[in-house]
């Protein structure tokens, strides 16, 4: 038997090197990797299906599967998990120093229902009691004035959310003060630059999601991995060797990471910062599979759908193909 020649297109994490050098094989499968950017990939994805296998944004995937409209099925990979703590950029001139403070605020955002502003939007309830209808929405580019939405959003009663005006962005927007802050998954090149009056909500971001973490348990997922759903239906076999292939992947680029005789990564002190992990999160801090994540999902989709993103309250296993849901032991 042939096997299948497969387009795949993730990001460049060391997680997925294995499986890009071939040091990593999947079953059955004769993969041509694409390694990209996530929003080159999530915008192809969900506006053409382009990839047969491909990381999705957790937040516009359960917008699409929620309508029965999304051309792809997830296993439970998840190529990118972050703490968002450190996605919350304000101006210093606007008496913002701790989060309650955003009410009221004009706040601009690439995209309304990204991912990482979900997440964003739940602690900022949860914890500090800043609801969506509490901040002035302002979408736009972060430096691309004609970046769009790329799901349709309808949005409850009571939340705004205004265009940036023709030709700005919200990075522009943020450093000339007709904003008050910004969410988001990158930061704002204003921040980048060292813009003297934008800086993080939070003082010290690792700190104050540790301290969430301690108290939820949420290591917030973003993205996940999905393949195009006639594929699986043809190949019954594909979903479980794609979820195999992956967490072998995984697993050896953080056996790599450990060896810190010579760091793999350009970043000193990595030793310190993998021992301060796995004391706050355990040895397995990085977890693919559902059952170790079902919690982290449910807390997702419920807050996704509470903010009007997806049409019903999603069940975190209707986010996957059966046959990912468990697998072998030995």
């Amino acid at each position: 038997m042939s096997k299948l020649q497969l387009s795949i297109a993730v990001g460049n994490y060391d997680r997925m090197r294995p499986l890009v050098d071939g040091e990593v094989q999947i079953d059955g499968v004769d993969p041509v990797f694409m390694l990209q950017d996530p929003e080159e990939i999530f915008f192809r994805a969900f506006r053409h299906a382009d990839y047969d296998i491909c990381e999705l944004s957790l937040s516009s995937y359960s917008v699409k599967t929620a309508a029965g409209t999304s051309p792809y099925i997830a296993v439970p990979v998840f190529p990118s998990r972050a703490f968002r703590h450190t996605s919350v950029y304000v101006r210093s001139d606007r008496g913002i120093n701790r989060p309650e403070d955003l009410k009221g605020k004009r706040i601009g955002v690439p995209e309304y229902q990204l991912t990482a502003n979900v997440w964003v939007r739940l602690f900022l309830e949860e914890e500090y009691g800043v609801k969506p209808s509490h901040i002035t929405w302002i979408r736009g580019g972060y430096e691309d004035p004609t970046r769009v939405e790329k799901i349709a959003l309808k949005l409850p009663a009571g939340v705004e959310l205004q265009n940036a005006p023709e030709g700005e962005t919200i990075s522009g927007l943020l450093a000339s003060g007709e904003i008050d802050a910004v969410i988001g998954p990158r930061a704002p090149s204003c921040f980048e630059r060292g813009h003297p009056q934008v800086k993080y909500l939070f003082d010290d971001p690792h700190k104050s999601a540790a301290q969430w973490y301690s108290r939820t348990t949420l290591f917030p997922i973003m993205h996940t991995l999905g393949i195009r759903k006639e594929l699986a239906d043809q190949h019954p076999w594909l979903p479980g060797a794609i979820t195999k292939a992956f967490e072998k992947s995984k697993t050896l680029a953080l056996a790599r990471l450990s060896d810190t005789s010579a760091t793999k990564v350009t970043l000193p002190f990595i030793e310190d910062q993998l021992r301060a992990a796995r004391k706050l999160m355990g040895t397995d801090f990085w977890s693919y599979g559902f059952a170790e994540n079902e919690h982290v999902l449910n807390r997702f989709l419920a807050q996704h759908h509470a903010e009007g993103l997806s049409s019903r309250r999603l069940e975190a296993r209707e986010l996957f193909h059966p046959a990912s849901l468990e697998s072998f032991k030995i």
